[in-house]
């Protein structure tokens, strides 16, 4: 016995009528228009002057508002609408109160009938002011619920018409697995289906818990009117995830009930952007704010990032260099909203232009991308000076912590304060919004070379040994002979990390090398740094210019794609590079980008699978980099590809460590200003003592002396640094004992040291090439993926017997390591289906299917098992555990009315029937 489809129906709908709906019996289309204009009429009594619609006036509405398509729709739902009246009058006329949710009137019904292309009988459908809005597609326990996904789909293509169009929401569910996601007239994605849940981001799975908290009605309107974007340049609508919604109300509550700041930590690649903007949206429209202000760092503002600005709201960035453009958005009352640059905001302020006095006591709100950054914390003390009623508000993937801090010593709180909300990359990866990573770990040393003992680094030239010719040969036909099982065979494009210029130079002449081997077949390899102007020339170190080199890789580029870029057009040539990257189109787009920095971070492209990594990298910058390739797309790409040619195995574990747990979210590193200053005036007399004036530096000839005075100069330097982060910081002789002219002075002399010290350090290493052996070797592959055997299982070629075992067998070696707690469960169940059933199942049948009768069987048979071993009733078993599948809840009082004997005899039993109940309801209720 199984719960079946209708009496789920009727719990819904008995909860949400508990809940404060109306239950009404609409039938049909005809029925759901005279139940709108019923609705339409009472709310608007005052403005018909108690003269309901006639017929033609309510024809000529419906002329306008029916039968639109999902997009248009929306937009009329959200707007007033002007209505002529017979008599010529006018009247506005409200369809859904967007700025009082609850004041709304609130109607469910069910199995409405439509005879549309196909018939159609709908579900539950709930009406807000008698418009359908959401609609619920139920399948019973047991049944995937993306049967209940597909049945939408057949409903949006052949039927959804009339009134059907201003559905809003779509909520599918098989009673233990919940989603929802946003209307559209295009193609839906099941990866655009969302899942609920708590502010700690706890899942709200089962459907009685999704309908008492997303379902109660003044949520659900709150929801469509406030916490859904209507994108008017992809004309869609978007759904907001929750932690993005929590995120949005607990900086608008910050932001209205207090003067204090605070910071978003939400994973990369989570959909901070429309987080942080619709935030911004909101808070401009708040009367006590005169001014909200976007701030993003420059080398972000890409055409990509223009437009998902632009999508959100028209023309709302700024794309000139012009300051005059923003002084005159920030003298304009009417505009309360400006998206600028972080270095476009400091030119500003510091032209002391008349309009920027108003805003010394105004309240302004700023919203900061990216705030690990460390542009943001450079100029945040100039911002303070100007904005003296100024809130901030950070969006980060990585904050700064003890770990990771900043270079002036200070971590994300030191400036924000508090974390606000946060959506951690294990959440993200559980609920499917970015992908995990498959983490590679290449050894290409034959011999015990240890990387990463750094006292032993420290004493041998690593650049001979990294940057090798042999080894770079090795390395670059490991990825071309590899690439194409990395990227479905060439579906998809990769980035090739690497350390230096020199090193992307040498990659990038022996990949194409490769490339070129292959004819008109080759991989498309490409490449982008930036340049210094006056880069330094030292013999046996830089041969050319990186400037030369990159304009020769351009000229490569343009033969390649029918271009014309040089380095005077370089900001071209990256957008182009970063279209072709994005985009991913078949014969016209690149294979391998090799960077250095660039594309590490802020890049998102759902067709990048694959991260080649050859340098160092930690922390956020591992994250962040690794976090290029786990962005959604399709089935086809289950998780990002990472193969790292160093062994960075504990720092991959480090960083995903720091950034998965969050008991150190407020921990502030800085110190006073009053400490910093005497620790500034200490080492500036341990300095004064080596060298009292700049000129008698050059009378230090002592190597150990000059190394003392590098080290002493760069740790007042970097004390400098932090005193410069504190509103009371001035340049004052008086207070810091030196003036600038004689600081900058010492520091010219401290760079010319330092570069000498640097030298002879460099001539000192030995060089180790004669005693290594390079190798390729994988040392280990990480999956850090939870549904990857789960996917695994659908593609059991049924055709192919010999593939059909290899696949089988594949599965039963990953199924030996699992140590994923939901799949342990299922283990010996998909064993049991791998060997018992897939052999019997002929071509073209569905695993899906033959997996979902397969395991209700097998969860009848151990409810019946039960059943006779503890001698309990198997039709009360059976209501049990579809109770529990429902509601997550078992009440202890009905577990024990069948049940006879003493009370000690009887607690036992219960306890057993709970826990049976229990572990019944996690192996056969969830879907495959």
């Amino acid at each position: 016995m199984y719960q079946s489809e209708h009496a789920l129906e009727e719990l819904t709908i008995s909860q949400l009528v508990a809940k404060g709906y109306e239950r009404i019996q609409i039938k049909d289309n005809e029925a759901l228009l005279d139940n709108f204009r019923q609705i339409l009429n009472e709310r608007h009594m005052d403005k018909l002057n108690d003269e309901p619609l006639t017929d033609a006036e309510f024809d000529r509405l419906m002329t306008q508002i029916n039968g639109k398509s999902v997009f248009d729709s929306a937009m009329i739902l959200r707007d007033k609408f002007v209505l002529t009246r017979d008599d010529e009058s006018k009247v506005y006329l409200e369809f859904f109160n967007t700025e009082k949710w609850c004041q709304n009137k609130f109607q469910v019904t069910n199995q409405v009938t439509v005879h549309d292309t196909y018939k159609g009988r709908y579900d539950i459908t709930i009406l807000i002011n008698g418009l359908p809005v959401t609609q619920i597609e139920l399948k019973r326990s047991g049944v995937a619920f993306s049967e209940a996904f597909n049945q939408v789909e057949r409903y949006r293509r052949h039927n959804f018409t009339g009134l059907f169009r201003y559905i809003q929401l779509f909520v599918i569910s098989n009673s233990v697995e919940t989603r929802y996601y946003a209307n559209s007239d295009k193609e839906i994605n099941k990866s655009h289906m969302f899942y609920w849940s708590d502010e700690e981001n706890n899942r709200i799975n089962n459907l009685k818990e999704f309908a008492e908290t997303f379902l109660e009605p003044c949520h659900l309107a709150k929801m469509i009117a406030r916490y859904m974007v209507v994108n008017e340049s992809d004309r869609i609508l978007m759904a907001m995830r929750p932690y993005q919604v929590y995120a949005v109300e607990a900086i608008i509550n910050r932001a209205l009930e207090t003067n204090n700041n605070g910071y978003i930590w939400h994973t990369t690649g989570s959909g901070k952007t429309l987080t942080s903007f619709k935030a911004s949206q909101l808070l401009a429209k708040e009367p006590g704010i005169s001014k909200v202000i976007f701030l993003v760092d420059r080398r972000d503002l890409d055409s990509q990032t223009l437009a998902e600005f632009n999508k959100f709201e028209k023309d709302a960035v700024d794309m000139t260099d012009n300051t005059h453009t923003l002084l005159k958005q920030l003298g304009d009352r009417s505009k309360s909203l400006i998206v600028t640059t972080i270095q476009k905001m400091a030119h500003a302020i510091k032209r002391q232009d008349p309009v920027m006095a108003q805003y010394e006591t105004e309240k302004v709100v700023f919203i900061i991308d990216e705030c690990h950054r460390t542009q943001f914390g450079e100029m945040h003390r100039l911002i303070k000076q100007q904005f003296k009623n100024a809130q901030y508000f950070g969006f980060t993937g990585t904050p700064r912590f003890e770990e990771n801090k900043s270079q002036d010593g200070r971590a994300t709180a030191d400036i924000f304060e508090k974390c606000l909300h946060k959506y951690l990359i294990k959440d993200a990866i559980r609920d499917g919004n970015v992908l995990g990573f498959s983490v590679e770990y290449i050894n290409t040393f034959k011999n015990e070379v240890d990387t990463t003992n750094e006292e032993y680094v420290e004493s041998i030239n690593t650049d001979e040994v990294w940057m090798a010719d042999e080894r770079i040969q090795m390395v670059a036909e490991h990825i071309y002979r590899n690439h194409h099982k990395k990227t479905r065979n060439g579906q998809y494009s990769a980035i090739l990390a690497t350390q230096k210029i020199p090193m992307a130079m040498k990659y990038y002449h022996a990949l194409k090398a490769l490339s070129e081997q292959e004819g008109k077949n080759g991989l498309k390899i490409a490449t982008i740094f930036t340049y210094q102007p006056n880069q330094d020339m030292r013999d046996g170190e830089v041969t050319e210019h990186a400037k030369d080199q990159l304009e020769s890789v351009i000229k490569d580029y343009n033969k390649t794609f029918g271009t014309n870029y040089s380095t005077d057009t370089y900001n071209s040539y990256f957008a182009d590079i970063s279209k072709r990257v994005k985009q991913g189109i078949k014969d016209n787009k690149i294979d391998i980008l090799i960077v250095v920095n660039m594309f590490l971070t802020g890049f998102d492209s759902k067709v990048l699978n694959t991260l080649y990594v050859d340098k160092n990298l930690k922390h956020h910058d591992l994250i962040q980099a690794y976090s290029r390739t786990n962005r959604i797309e399709k089935e086809t790409k289950p998780y990002g590809n990472i193969v790292a040619y160093r062994n960075l195995k504990k720092a991959t574990d480090d960083a995903i460590q720091l950034f998965s747990t969050t008991d150190n979210t407020e921990s502030v590193l800085s110190q006073s200003y009053d400490y910093y200053l005497n620790v500034f005036l200490k080492t500036l007399g341990e300095l004064y003592t080596m060298a009292p004036d700049p000129s008698s530096v050059d009378q230090i000839e002592d190597e150990e002396q000059q190394k003392t005075f590098v080290e002493t100069f760069k740790q007042l330097s970097k004390t400098l640094l932090m005193l410069k982060t504190f509103d009371e910081f001035e340049f004052d002789e008086a207070v810091l004992e030196i003036n600038q002219q004689t600081y900058e002075e010492y520091k010219g002399k401290y760079l010319h040291l330092y570069e000498e010290t640097k030298k002879r350090k460099e001539a000192d290493k030995v060089s180790v090439l004669d005693d290594i052996d390079f190798e390729i070797e994988i040392m280990r592959n990480d999956i850090i993926n939870v549904s990857y055997i789960l996917n695994l299982l659908r593609e059991i070629n049924l055709e192919d017997k010999k593939e059909q075992n290899k696949m089988r067998q594949q599965i039963h070696v990953l199924l030996d390591k699992a140590d994923d707690e939901n799949l342990r469960l299922k283990r010996d169940l998909i064993r049991a289906f791998l060997d018992k059933v897939v052999p019997t199942l002929l071509p073209g049948s569905s695993i899906d299917d033959a997996f979902m009768d397969f395991e209700e069987e097998e969860k009848q048979k151990a409810i019946e098992s039960f059943s006779k071993k503890f001698e309990y009733p198997q039709q009360q078993l059976n209501r049990l555990v579809s109770e529990y599948e429902f509601s997550g809840q078992l009440d202890r009082s009905e577990v024990g009315k069948p049940l006879k004997g003493g009370l000690l005899v009887k607690r036992k039993k219960i306890d057993d029937v709970q826990t049976f109940v229990k572990e019944t309801a996690k192996i056969y209720g969830s879907e495959i």
